[in-house]
């Protein structure tokens, strides 16, 4: 049965959402607060990483995050203050960065990747939308032997799991890359990982829904939610009244703030990170993470992209130049020869992912209304995970079968179980 569905969220998430609920034959209304030109979704890495199996939920995290959190140039920051709702997420991230949730975990992360990376390439097959993925792999590159024992865990893990995993040597890596040379002990290869650039994607992906029949109110802030007991009627914003069927809250880091309206309480933290736009050749040509330093670096459509941290300070979008010049030279410590110059670093742009506490995303249904449907928590695999969540919410909305279990996404699960 055709429904018109509100979606709250135009990042990767909700665009996804609003393609799988057009091709299900679906009215599909989408609100989004500013202009499409920022935000996470157009400023990531652009991974698709089936590597990625390991929650940020996780033992070593917590051992770490410990360590960095109130240093403002490391990787992982926390910035000093009473919040009740920061809190109560930390409780829960600590509940849930046990072995066990690991253990549970890698499993559920695998599979999700695995059929997002799948459903990228149907896009791309598909000739409906005009994109480009690069089927590189991902180098997860060190300097230290500590570094490489860590990851040398991971690796095991993926193997055991039958992905593709080579251990490189920092000759073997230059040699890949003859253009310029990294300052590493080594490197362990991903060769399922992907890379596309999120721009021309995203630009590309709108302008197809547009012709679609996709309806957009843009720079339209929800201000409230008309509901009874158990249905919403419709969301009314600074500029209009919207009417629907369902609904779709697929928000980023603000779909906390949001669900609050409701009544409904979602436990999501914002992740600042930062990336510097290089549009000089570097001669870089894999995509690669720097694993001391927690620095992703990604070669695209005519530059390369810097990108790293992870800044919990509440949902706000100032640069914090300190943490971005920390990005840039690590990048530099790791490639030899590589400077960054302060326009382009003064030029960086930062994005808000949404952090669950355990690291899974939200989707599904919540039993507060019969009408609403989440989609929203994907901490550190929001690009990844977009088409796999959008054609899971038309799943859930169409009455289909789904096509992976969405129990391990439950918005109202508990965390530490």
């Amino acid at each position: 049965m055709k429904k018109k569905v509100i979606i709250v969220g135009g990042g990767i998430i909700g665009l996804s959402c609003a393609y799988y609920l057009i091709e299900d034959g679906h009215e599909v209304v989408l609100i989004e607060k500013n202009s499409f030109n920022s935000g996470a979704s157009i400023v990531n890495a652009g991974y698709l990483i089936p590597s990625h199996i390991i929650p940020l939920a996780s033992p070593e995290v917590l051992k770490k995050g410990i360590k960095w959190m109130l240093n403002s140039n490391s990787p992982f920051y926390i910035k000093p203050r009473f919040n009740r709702d920061l809190i109560n997420w930390g409780y829960n991230f600590i509940k849930s960065s046990s072995s066990e949730h690991v253990n549970r975990s890698i499993r559920v992360i695998k599979d999700i990747n695995e059929l997002s990376k799948e459903l990228y390439f149907e896009l791309r097959d598909s000739k409906k939308i005009d994109f480009e993925i690069y089927e590189k792999g991902l180098l997860m590159a060190f300097k230290t032997s500590e570094a490489e024992k860590e990851e040398l865990k991971t690796a095991k893990i993926a193997r055991e799991l039958e992905m593709n995993v080579q251990e490189l040597s920092k000759e073997q890596v230059n040699l890949m890359q003859p253009k310029i040379r990294m300052n590493i002990k080594g490197a362990f290869w991903y060769k399922s990982d992907a890379h596309l650039t999120p721009q021309s994607f995203m630009i590309n992906l709108k302008s197809y829904l547009l012709k679609k029949g996709l309806k957009v109110y843009n720079e339209n802030l929800v201000e409230s939610f008309d509901y009874d007991s158990s249905v919403i009627d419709s969301i009314k914003t600074n500029k209009n009244e919207i009417i629907g069927d369902e609904f779709v809250v697929a928000a980023g880091a603000w779909s906390e703030n949001l669900l609050k309206k409701l009544k409904i309480k979602l436990l999501i933290q914002s992740g600042k990170g930062y990336s510097i736009d290089f549009f000089k050749k570097t001669g870089i040509s894999y995509p690669a993470i720097l694993l001391e330093d927690k620095v992703a670096v990604t070669p695209m459509d005519g530059f390369t992209r810097f990108g790293g941290t992870m800044e919990i300070s509440g949902l706000n979008t100032k640069i914090n130049l300190k943490r971005v010049n920390a990005v840039a030279k690590s990048s530099e410590k790791y490639y030899h020869g590589l400077k960054i110059p302060f326009e382009n670093i003064n030029d960086a742009k930062c994005g808000l992912r949404p952090l669950s506490p355990d690291g899974l995303p939200f989707i599904g249904r919540h039993s507060s209304y019969k009408n609403l449907v989440i989609a929203s928590g994907h901490s550190m695999m929001g690009w990844s995970l977009g088409p796999v969540t959008g054609k899971l919410v038309s799943e859930i909305i169409s009455n289909k079968k789904k096509s992976i279990s969405i129990e391990p996404f439950n918005p109202e699960r508990k965390f530490g179980y």
